[in-house]
């Protein structure tokens, strides 16, 4: 009887010191949520794109065609900005929502050590990841800009999973991958983007709320 009780006592002794180290109230919810953002945001960005070229074929025998692509072409990266700023922010928002919500229900404070170390080290990569992405663009290598993004926020996973559900290292590990093999098919970034942020965080956070959520 006594060694049951001590085994108890050291199980929830480690619970603690987990609970202390690791912010682990991230919602499975919000990263389903923020995969469908991402394909909702990945389809416009589609439709955006083929009315572009559309668009380009139309006037390819002007006099004024060169200026005519340079000016759609700036308008069409505005606007793919607009979109990736739209998902990325509503993504933010719900996860906060939704987080916050269960941090609540288990009795854990949403802004705490473990949930600043996490955050911490999450934009430490991604931030470097968006500098780099707008280098990219400066310097007209659109068609790597897909790449980076996923490959910089599955590092950004990564690094951030030290302080969370060890879980988001898989989440982060996949993006990388995928952002690897995208950077060898120009042209169809839009498509590995879409299975990065989109299928990717729906299948993690339909595991996540099975597995940590719904109990």
């Amino acid at each position: 009887m006594e060694a049951k009780k001590y085994l108890e006592d050291i199980t929830e002794i480690k619970n603690m010191m987990s609970r202390s180290s690791r912010f682990i109230s991230l919602s499975g919810l919000s990263g389903i949520m923020a995969g469908i953002y991402a394909l909702i945001g990945a389809f416009i960005a589609k439709l955006l794109l083929d009315n572009h070229l559309q668009s380009i074929k139309n006037h390819q025998d002007s006099a004024k065609a060169g200026l005519y692509e340079i000016i759609e072409t700036s308008d069409l990266i505005f606007n793919l900005l607009l979109i990736a700023s739209s998902v990325a922010l509503l993504a933010i928002v719900t996860g906060f929502i939704l987080t916050n919500r269960k941090a609540k229900k288990s009795g854990e404070d949403i802004w705490n050590a473990s949930s600043r170390r996490l955050v911490l080290n999450f934009l430490i990569p991604l931030m470097a990841g968006g500098l780099f992405c707008l280098v990219l663009l400066q310097y007209g290598y659109v068609g790597l800009v897909a790449s980076a993004t996923l490959i910089f926020y599955g590092l950004a996973c990564v690094n951030a999973s030290k302080y969370t559900l060890g879980d988001i290292r898989y989440l982060g590990i996949a993006n990388i991958i995928i952002g690897l093999i995208a950077t060898q098919f120009i042209g169809y970034g839009l498509y590995f983007w879409a299975l990065g942020f989109g299928v990717f965080h729906i299948i993690y956070g339909t595991l996540m709320y099975f597995k940590h959520d719904k109990k």
